[in-house]
């Protein structure tokens, strides 16, 4: 049995529905871009009335709308939230659906040692990520471009979304490492996506109150603050090693509490 193609069939029609929001989004976006930016630098006037707090939970921060990569740089934070999301729920359902689905029994009644079903589970996820974060990449390129008026977008995107496919892949296994811990396989789409909703509250209240400053390592959202992307300040190494260490660890214990786990059958 090819558990890698079974897994990239079972999710082909989700990953077509996440990227057609994905371009959705982007084009709406954008589209709204254009009719805004006749408006120039009023817009920004308009900002620096705003509260900052509403300003922290919109996601505008301190980036110039009037431009068409300071106006990406708002949507990143959303596109970010969807593609942590489609991540987050994809790595807890891939594990876990065996048992939800009740066809655990077959599927490890096979020839075929536990490792590598995790393995080609987890590979189908990687590539269904990978495919989002391409259909993103390419579609923000197009769109910004479009709207640019020649400004060079190209770097800076490509920051970001580098960024966003980092953050899919913490994501995808925090939800992987909660259904191979968890008894109850219906209950790990749901505490997945409760984490992820607390480290992205975390994030926009950090930007809230500087006294939370301290809690930026707990929410991998600050790693890849748009803000910073876009400057020329880009990637910080100490967010980098702390990524890679939260990915390996994440890794790691799924492969460790899968393998010792009794599975529901």
């Amino acid at each position: 049995m090819n558990v890698f193609k079974r897994e990239m069939r079972a999710n082909r029609k989700a990953l077509i529905i996440w990227s057609i929001g994905v371009i959705s989004m982007i084009a709406s976006s954008m589209g709204k871009y254009a009719g805004l930016s006749a408006s120039g630098q009023s817009i920004n006037d308009l900002l620096a009335e705003m509260p900052q707090s509403l300003k922290a939970v919109m996601g505008m921060g301190t980036f110039d709308l009037t431009t068409a990569i300071g106006y990406f740089g708002v949507l990143f934070i959303y596109l970010a939230m969807m593609a942590t999301i489609h991540s987050a729920m994809l790595g807890a359902n891939i594990i876990s659906k065996e048992e939800g689905d009740k066809t655990a029994e077959f599927l490890f009644s096979k020839p075929i040692s536990r490792y590598k079903i995790i393995s080609s589970k987890l590979l189908a996820s990687f590539v269904n990520i990978l495919i989002l974060n391409l259909v993103t990449f390419v579609s923000s390129i197009l769109m910004v471009q479009k709207y640019s008026k020649g400004e060079a977008v190209l770097g800076d995107i490509t920051r970001l979304i580098l960024g966003m496919f980092i953050l899919q892949i913490i994501f995808l296994f925090i939800g992987t490492v909660i259904a191979a811990v968890s008894k109850h396989p219906k209950t790990a789409p749901t505490l997945a996506a409760g984490i992820l909703l607390i480290t992205f509250m975390l994030s926009i209240g950090i930007d809230l109150n500087s006294r939370l400053e301290k809690l930026k390592y707990l929410t991998p959202f600050k790693y890849f603050d748009a803000k910073n992307l876009i400057s020329l300040r880009g990637f910080d190494s100490v967010y980098m090693i702390l990524s890679v260490l939260i990915i390996a660890v994440l890794l790691s214990a799924t492969y460790v509490f899968y393998k010792h786990r009794d599975l529901n059958i």
